[in-house]
């Protein structure tokens, strides 16, 4: 059987673009997502709304300048990784946070 595999694109600013992919990483640890998916709900954001969750700074205080210096092949890459990182969160704690993730 054959298993869909992302292309792997090289960032264009390995720089910024491991500085914002890290500041993704570390909100979607299993000991913060909590926290996050909380401070989420308590800003009244929609936590699929990317951009305004970036510059809100609840990706860390220099993830947004960081991310808008980035070209837009770079920002896509980062926007499906926070995507896809909110899909992989568990469903109990989705639950939990049903408004964030439900769409209305």
């Amino acid at each position: 059987m054959y298993m869909f595999k992302k292309a792997e694109l090289a960032a264009d600013d390995p720089g910024l673009f491991g500085a914002v992919k890290t500041a993704i990483d570390s909100v979607f640890a299993s000991g913060r997502i909590a926290d996050f998916l909380g401070s989420v709900a308590s800003a009244g954001l929609r936590v699929r709304d990317f951009e305004s969750v970036i510059h809100k700074g609840l990706l860390g205080s220099s993830a947004a300048g960081e991310f808008a210096q980035l070209g837009p092949s770079d920002q896509g890459q980062l926007r499906e990784l926070y995507l896809s990182s909110l899909e992989r969160v568990e469903p109990k704690l989705r639950q939990k946070f049903f408004k964030l993730y439900a769409y209305y």
